[in-house]
């Protein structure tokens, strides 16, 4: 271990809650049982519990150990050809999703938001800050970007209940597919004020553009989600061997 062993020890639990470890009964090992398995003291064992405890993650039950708080971690199942969204992970996990606008605005679009939304450089679109929050804690930071011919029908109340999305869906533009694109991201000073977190923690950054039937671009959203407390899974049919045409295996 490097640096302060407690917090190592603290980034290595944060990372198997994160994973969803302890997904099945939500026990921790004992405290004698991590130190044995890390190599470390009963003092710095305390010490990394102590501070997942203050980041909202975990909880001590008397006489019984450590437990990973319900909803210190989700886990999204995508499958191929379909699409979900983070409310459905939320709420079989029996919380609610609350989102709450820090931001509306109409501004030049940025080359990058220009070209993916398919208008000119520097052309008035929608922008939306938003921060979404499962029970007490926050989850991510979407920032979403809709150009004005479809952006109008969408208010400020909308973008926050019941989302910007949601709202395009209603006035009648049908999402035939969505693209998603995810990258490891790290939070800026912003966005980290907006999780309660410190800047510079690793984020789950995921970018997904909505396109409707006709091929055009509907909305640009990005997903800041803390990397700690949510996670993709994605099942895989076949082994080594039996991929079907067209298939690399990634290594």
């Amino acid at each position: 271990m490097t640096g302060p062993r407690f917090e190592v020890l603290a980034a290595e639990l944060r990372e198997r809650v994160a994973m969803g470890d302890y997904a099945r009964s939500g026990a921790l090992e004992s405290e004698a049982e991590l130190g044995r398995r890390y190599g470390v003291s009963r003092v710095t064992v305390r010490r990394a519990l102590e501070q997942l405890r203050a980041e909202g993650l975990v909880a001590a039950r008397k006489g019984s150990g450590w437990y990973v708080v319900s909803g210190a971690s989700f886990g999204q199942t995508l499958a191929l050809g379909s699409f979900q969204h983070a409310r459905s992970a939320v709420t079989e996990a029996g919380m609610a999703l609350v989102r709450r606008v820090t931001g509306y605005e109409y501004r030049p679009a940025p080359a990058d938001v220009a070209q993916v939304l398919g208008v000119a450089d520097g052309a008035e679109v929608l922008r939306v800050r938003a921060v979404r929050r499962a029970g007490q804690l926050p989850l991510d930071v979407v920032t979403e970007w809709v150009s004005l011919s479809f952006a109008a029908p969408v208010s400020r109340a909308d973008a926050e209940d019941p989302g910007v999305w949601e709202t395009l869906r209603r006035k009648g533009h049908e999402i035939e597919v969505v693209r998603q694109t995810i990258a490891a991201a790290a939070a800026s000073a912003a966005v980290a004020e907006l999780l309660d977190t410190a800047a510079g923690v690793p984020l789950l950054l995921i970018r997904r553009l909505a396109l409707l039937p006709d091929g055009r671009p509907l909305a640009l959203s990005e997903h800041r989600y803390l990397g700690h407390r949510f996670r993709l899974e994605v099942e895989f049919r076949g082994g080594p061997g039996s991929d079907p045409p067209g298939v690399m295996e990634i290594s």
